[in-house]
């Protein structure tokens, strides 16, 4: 996505997207172990990352990287159910 931000309000809105991410990243650790937290984190990242490159820019896909993404949100939704929330 960075490649093709042209304009400086892209970049903005790229580094906007990140901070919210990172934020939300930070606040995920209050509640849960921050192994999983990670985990979720670059999971959610990934996936969100690949469905844009197919949807907004046009990149080619197969059906052996489907297969591994979903297994990926199979990982991601697993390791969420499986875990104690921890409150404060």
């Amino acid at each position: 996505m960075l490649k093709d931000a042209d304009s400086v309000m892209m970049w903005i809105l790229i580094f906007i997207l990140i901070v919210a991410s990172f934020l939300l990243l930070i606040k995920a650790y209050k509640f849960i172990p921050i192994g999983i937290a990670y985990a979720v984190f670059v999971g959610i990242g990934t996936v969100g990352t690949y469905i844009v490159s197919i949807t907004i820019l046009g990149e080619a896909t197969s059906k052996q990287q489907v297969a591994f993404l979903i297994l990926l949100l199979i990982g991601i939704i697993g390791l969420k159910l499986t875990t104690k929330e921890e409150r404060e």
